[in-house]
């Protein structure tokens, strides 16, 4: 499945208080749980939480799961990309 990076547009998320986030995070689940339920395949990774803005890390079928996830949890999917691919130290590695 592809991964996708996700930009929410969110004011202030990074002074959120953690019971905030905690909150933000059992709605996302929520949602994804009813989608699996659906037989929808998304998966929420892990999430980047910078001054008025999210970096989501998700895998899915499509782009399209992604914008309905965004649409029925209520969180702004501002920007979706679809990653092409991912280095790290060790690609600088040639074998």
């Amino acid at each position: 499945m592809p991964r996708y990076v996700i930009q929410r547009d969110i004011p202030e998320i990074g002074s959120a208080e953690r019971d905030a986030l905690r909150e933000a995070s059992q709605q996302s689940n929520g949602v994804l749980a009813a989608m699996k339920s659906e037989n929808k395949n998304i998966q929420w990774e892990h999430s980047y939480v910078t001054g008025d803005k999210t970096f989501c890390i998700y895998i899915a079928d499509d782009e399209a799961l992604i914008q309905e996830h965004a649409e029925r949890s209520g969180f702004p999917a501002t920007e979706v990309t679809v990653v092409k691919g991912m280095i790290d130290p060790v690609t600088a590695e040639a074998s």
